[in-house]
Formats: C-alpha cells, sequence, structure tokens
C-alpha cells in the first residue's frame, strides 16, 4: 500500500537519501525546505526517480519562524485530508545567528519546538496506524530549560545539539504515551553517528560515512514491520537495536516538565 510521507529537511542530507528511496516505490512524499529555487530543483530531480513522476509535492517553510510552521502545517492541512508518516529529520548544529525573530535559541526552535508544533499541528490527520518518526542523536544531555526558552542558550553549540536531541526524544516518549491506543506511533532514531551530512561537516569538519545509512533506518521507521509495536522507543542505529535513551527520558515527570515549557512558550509566542 502507498503511503503519503512528509519529510522536512529533505532537500539534502539524510532527508533528501530517505526521499529518493521512498519516492522510487512509489510512495507519496512531501519534500520541505527552507529555500525555494532549491526546493524546486530538488523536486523536479526526484520526480525523475518516480514510477509515476507526480508522487512528489513540494512545501517552502523556514522551521526558525513559528509562524513559519503554523503555515506549513496549514498548508498540508489544507492539501492532504490524511498523513500516514511524518519524519521530523530537520535540524542545525552552528548558525550564523543564534537568536530568531521570536526571540528564542534557533537550535532549540529547529531541532526540538517547531518538530513538537508541527507534529501537534497534523496530528489530526493520522489514524492509529500512522508513525511519527524523530530524529534524536546518540548526543543527549539535560536540558536547560531556562536555554529551552532563551534567547541565546549561551554554550557551546555541542553542548546545545545535544540538549535539544535529548528534548526531542523526551517529548517523544511523553506524546506516544498519551497517543497509545488512540493515534499514531511515536518514535525517537538515531539515524547514525557522523554520516556525511552538512551538519557533520560543520560541526566537525569532516566527510562522513554513508547517508544511505541515515536513510535506509529512516526508511524502515517509516514503514517496516519491525518499528510497528515501538511507539515511545528509542532507536539507536550505531548499535542498531532499540535501547534507553538518555535516563532523563525515561522519567515521566522530566518529559511532562519539558513539554509544559514548550506548550507555555507556544501559548505565549503564538498569542503575540
Amino acid at each position: 500500500m502507498k503511503k503519503t510521507i512528509l519529510i522536512t529537511g529533505s532537500t539534502d542530507g539524510i532527508g533528501f537519501e530517505t526521499a529518493k528511496k521512498l519516492i522510487a516505490e512509489g510512495h507519496h512524499v512531501l519534500i520541505h525546505g527552507r529555500n525555494p529555487q532549491k526546493l524546486e530543483k530538488v523536486k523536479e530531480a526526484l520526480k525523475a526517480l518516480s514510477p509515476g513522476g507526480s508522487n512528489v509535492e513540494g512545501y517552502v517553510a523556514d522551521l526558525s519562524s513559528l509562524a513559519d510552521v503554523e503555515a506549513f502545517a496549514a498548508a498540508v492541512k489544507s492539501d492532504h485530508a490524511r498523513l500516514d508518516v511524518l519524519i521530523n529529520n530537520a535540524g542545525v548544529y552552528n548558525v550564523p545567528t543564534v537568536t530568531t525573530k521570536d526571540n528564542l535559541d534557533v537550535r532549540f526552535v529547529v531541532n526540538t519546538i517547531a518538530p513538537y508544533l508541527l507534529t501537534q499541528r497534523l496530528l489530526s490527520l493520522f489514524n492509529e496506524s500512522g508513525r511519527i518518526v524523530n530524529l534524536s542523536s546518540r548526543a543527549q544531555a539535560p536540558v536547560n530549560l531556562s536555554a529551552l526558552i532563551s534567547p541565546d542558550a549561551k554554550s557551546d553549540d555541542g553542548s546545545v545539539y545535544a540538549q535539544t536531541k535529548l528534548a526531542i526524544t523526551m517529548w517523544s516518549v511523553h506524546l506516544a504515551e498519551r497517543l497509545k491506543g488512540n493515534g499514531p506511533l511515536v518514535v525517537a532514531v538515531n539515524p547514525a553517528s557522523f554520516l556525511g551530512s552538512k551538519l557533520v561537516k560543520e560541526a566537525y569538519g569532516m566527510e562522513g560515512n554513508d547517508l544511505g545509512i541515515g536513510a535506509d533506518i529512516l526508511y524502515r521507521a517509516a514503514l517496516s514491520d519491525e518499528f510497528a509495536n515501538a511507539t515511545g522507543k528509542y532507536f539507536d542505529n550505531d548499535e542498531g537495536v532499540f535501547t534507553s535513551p538518555h535516563s532523563d527520558a525515561m522519567n515521566k515527570a522530566k518529559n511532562e516538565k519539558v513539554v509544559a515549557v514548550i506548550e507555555s512558550l507556544l501559548t505565549d509566542k503564538l498569542a503575540i
């Protein structure tokens, strides 16, 4: 059965490689990017891989802008009555400007808050067989809640990145528990460390390993039976198994606190 699948950050890197795999099999893939010209070029390139040439759609949004995320979600809901899979793939490591126009840290916004907001806005499009796949990382560090809502986390990129990835893992576990039996499954995935993505090149100055390693696990998380009962779990592709994330993500009270802070922030910012 062909699925309708939305992948954020899919104009390059792991997202692009995942889109290629899905499109080649005839799935209807919604790609997303920040740059309209690049998005259009990628869309045309992907259409060439499509059996029918018409199962690719593109959406432009800057995920550092909460208003853009809202508009993005509204556009998808206007175009589609159902989604089968959402892969929250987009992420940043180091950025030229840390503070967004919403007066938040861009790394927390793109890696943690935007995917939370997008997921919440699109939940009504999913049924119980749907899947939400969130990009986590082997790098996970305790979340400074003040930094999560501040304009500038005032810390090195590596530390902030690790916090953003634990935070998305924490809200993944929380949402999975809330939706259990009454909505899509939610899973957090480390696609593998040191893959050849733009992020790895920026962070470590190295070419990295085959992006296909990450694309393969995202493809499996989206479609395979091995993830059919994976809601609330964390898959570490460095080890190739479901395993425990950072201990904070196993703490229900801490997960609830992270979600409460995000919800409060969104209520405040989106009410402006």
